[in-house]
């Protein structure tokens, strides 16, 4: 059934039915504090990167976060647009490929929210790891206790559902944030600011005392080749992977657009939240990757402890040549650090769900907010579904299908600026990126179509194809809502951001068929990545 673009799209606002309405309480520099979990994502990967990529592990992180830095230009000027809703880039990018594509919208939605959301459960199970690997010996009851649910070898070797000490400490940890951030997004602004000065700033002083104390070894980044020791299709295959799982952590500065509506002041905050919150990625994840292998070499980044990342905050106190007890206490800090960015996760995750919710891409349940503006049932659906997550013996086999998710969102979402760009030229925008950053932009997100071609599967055998398979779940989900629940009609309202001002509706879309070559272009660099490096090499 067909719906009326001017009943669905073009109708008037109406106010959240059984909800209050999001509370503008922060600013731009709270929200990048807020955001600030972003680059302790660092954290995450930064020990399987270097297992894989070797002695240029610090060039992925450098290559991968720059990429990042150039989409949120665009991302600030498509964020600027929506001052009324929440949800991050993802909603607003959906509202460019909406009229052009009822397939591709949710899924940039859902894409985005399946990327962010896992960070809670790889966030907890690391920092439960963190905290049982300086407070009891490896061989400790509590460090070896595991009761295995099921076995998942045919996905990855290694790989099942367990239930261990480390997914009661991490359910715990989830447990807190919720409580936490249930309370309000002024409540989450303080907390993240003490988290901030008790997690990102210890990451900091342990990643530049190496240079002050001559711990750095240059010997350690030579030869500079990839893994396997030359710069050959195997090299490039292992170079590029990187790149691939570096992007899950090093775009993550996009987050900081999460909360347009509760921003006082939007439409001059919005650009101010993700540039400041880019330049800070961009300062983790060139200084760490650095120091990480210039004071521990190759040889010990391949070790089990750190290529899985439960033993990198261990590692990374070592660096600093502390007694026991400070390099715990330093230990006890960065998980700190990984606190903030289970906390960011949260936060932006949900969000994305209730505004999914709210402008009918995603179930309809999820469209309320509790008393204080928080999207209450959103975070349940996050605490859940990482409770399951949580299970998982293989944190980066889950980081990995959900980076799938995460470049093609940004795929998706870097389209979508240009996209803006033709159908709503006279839009309200407070910021307007360069044409040149925004052609560039364009320009990345075919790169990044390429990354998932050829990275993916350098994760587990089967990554690109479960990871597809995960973004087109937003198919049924988005039918069902949008024909089952709305007979085939958007709330009311969805679009009002982008009508220009003294108008009552939308002008006609000018993009024509090019929305659609984009996509044909973006599936051309996917496969001709994994052909190249898979089927001919």
């Amino acid at each position: 059934m067909e719906y009326s673009k001017a009943q669905s799209i073009n109708a008037p606002p109406t106010a959240h039915v059984g909800s209050s309405c999001m509370v503008r309480a922060v600013n731009w520099w709270q929200v990048v504090f807020i955001a600030a979990g972003s680059p302790a994502l660092v954290m995450f990967s930064l020990g399987g990167i270097s297992a894989v990529t070797g002695t240029v592990s610090p060039l992925v992180w450098f290559v991968s976060v720059m990429i990042g830095f150039v989409a949120i230009f665009s991302y600030a000027e498509i964020a600027g647009m929506h001052p009324n809703k929440s949800g991050g880039t993802a909603v607003y990018g959906a509202t460019a490929w909406v009229r052009h594509s009822r397939i591709i919208a949710p899924m940039s939605v859902w894409s985005n929210w399946l990327a962010w959301s896992p960070i809670l459960a790889i966030g907890s199970g690391l920092g439960s790891g963190y905290l049982l690997s300086i407070f009891l010996p490896p061989d400790h009851a509590l460090n070896t206790w595991q009761v295995t649910l099921l076995d998942l070898g045919f996905l990855k070797q290694g790989l099942t559902i367990r239930i261990n000490t480390q997914f009661i400490v991490g359910t715990i940890l989830m447990v807190t944030v919720w409580s936490i951030q249930h309370s309000g997004i002024a409540r989450t602004a303080r907390v993240q600011i003490i988290l901030t000065l008790g997690g990102i700033i210890p990451l900091l002083f342990v990643t530049l005392i190496p240079f002050f104390t001559g711990r750095i070894e240059m010997a350690n980044f030579s030869p500079f080749v990839p893994l396997n020791g030359e710069w050959n299709l195997e090299g490039w295959r292992l170079f590029i992977g990187g790149l691939f799982l570096a992007a899950w952590a090093a775009y993550a500065a996009e987050n900081a657009v999460c909360y347009m509506s509760e921003m006082t002041d939007p439409a001059r905050d919005g650009a101010k939240a993700i540039i400041w919150s880019g330049v800070v990625g961009v300062i983790l994840y060139t200084l760490v990757p650095f120091v990480f292998q210039g004071v521990l070499g190759t040889e010990y980044m391949r070790s089990p402890g750190i290529e899985s990342g439960e033993g990198v905050g261990v590692a990374l106190a070592s660096m600093v040549g502390a007694g026991d007890f400070f390099a715990k206490l330093l230990v006890v800090m960065l998980t700190f650090t990984l606190f903030l960015a289970i906390m960011t996760a949260m936060a932006g995750s949900s969000r994305t769900l209730y505004q999914g919710a709210h402008d009918g891409w995603m179930p309809k349940f999820l469209d309320q907010l509790n008393e204080n503006g928080v999207p209450t049932r959103a975070m349940w659906t996050d605490l859940a579904f990482n409770a399951l997550l949580l299970l998982m013996s293989d944190y980066m086999f889950v980081m990995a299908v959900s980076a799938v998710n995460y470049v093609l969102f940004h795929y998706l979402n870097l389209n979508a600026g240009w996209i803006h760009r033709l159908d709503n030229p006279n839009a309200k925008r407070p910021y307007r990126a360069p044409n040149w950053l925004l052609t560039f932009g364009t320009i990345l997100a075919y790169v990044n179509a390429f990354l998932i071609g050829v990275g993916a599967n350098l994760w587990g055998n089967h990554i690109l194809f479960l990871g597809l398979a995960a973004a087109f779940i937003s198919t049924p989900l988005f039918w069902y809502r949008h024909y089952v629940v709305d007979k085939g009609q958007f709330p009311p309202g969805m679009l009002n951001d982008l009508i220009p001002e003294g108008e009552t509706e939308l002008p006609p879309t000018r993009a024509g068929i090019l929305p659609y070559l984009a996509l044909a272009g973006g599936l051309v660099s996917m496969l001709a990545g994994y052909i190249i490096f898979w089927v001919m090499f």
